[in-house]
């Protein structure tokens, strides 16, 4: 009886969070320009505008080009803070840690005003670069919380091993450390580069309207009535998401992403 209410209340749980999908999917297939569900004939024609339409293409190319960067930005940010605070256990590396982690404590809009303020100030406002070191400082809780994972996750042994062989610690770091972290790198890039595919309010207030991100053009399409275009973009979002979390899964070793091993395990 326990195990058939585990299996209705995981079921209730699947549908509430795939009910929004479906519909959204089914949308995206009307072959009128209609928010209509269930769909009323069957067309592709709204992905072919995503892909075809220039401004739509510029949407694109701006949140691919944002996301990638403003995620290798992250990952670059939180390498160094995690090595330090497992290697050294800096007291200032402590202090970065919590300046890193910051971000996501405070409301985005609190966040998203601060940067306002700051590149209106030094003049750059509205600067493709801006919002990718805006979005890169934003995000970098994540690859700083994913790094120091894999830090945590490095039995010493292999480390003062490697040193009693005579390896520096540069070439310890590089042989050793950096191939055990890096499937942490990996995920704590693929975290930050799906978030800030779909981060709108930094964007906006970053650059307004003068780089249009996808979020921010469906915001701007909004104005002029509804397209189904706007539930395209939304499944391939979707579809973008649950590929690069399905390769973070398959490749990356999941449950060691999510802490279930430890050197004591071995």
């Amino acid at each position: 009886m326990n195990r058939a209410l585990s299996r209705l209340y995981f079921g209730l749980i699947a549908a509430v969070l795939l009910a929004p999908l479906i519909v959204v999917a089914g949308v995206s297939l009307n072959e009128r320009k209609r928010l209509l569900f269930p769909p009323q004939g069957f067309s592709l024609q709204w992905y072919g505008e995503l892909f075809q339409d220039a401004s739509w293409q510029n949407a694109v190319t701006n949140s691919l080009s944002i996301a990638a960067l403003a995620a290798l930005a992250a990952c670059s940010i939180a390498l160094p803070i995690a090595y330090a605070l497992w290697r050294y256990r800096l007291f200032y590396a402590r202090l970065l840690y919590g300046f890193g982690i910051a971000p996501f404590i405070l409301p985005p809009v609190i966040t998203a005003l601060g940067y306002l303020i700051f590149w209106t100030q030094t003049g750059f406002y509205g600067q493709f670069w801006a919002v990718v070191v805006s979005h890169g400082i934003f995000l970098v809780t994540l690859p700083l919380i994913t790094i120091s994972l894999g830090f945590e996750t490095i039995d010493p042994a292999y480390t003062e091993a490697a040193a009693t062989m005579g390896a520096d610690e540069r070439t310890v770091f590089r042989t050793v450390i950096l191939p055990m972290v890096l499937p942490y790198i990996v995920s704590g890039y693929a975290f930050a580069f799906v978030i800030s595919l779909n981060e709108y309010i930094i964007a906006y207030m970053v650059a307004g309207f003068t780089v249009e991100t996808l979020p921010i053009k469906v915001f701007n399409a909004l104005r002029y009535g509804y397209t189904p275009v706007m539930a395209a973009v939304s499944v391939v979002f979707i579809g973008v998401s649950f590929a690069i979390f399905g390769l973070v899964a398959k490749f990356g070793d999941l449950p060691k992403l999510l802490g279930a091993w430890s050197p004591r395990e071995e």
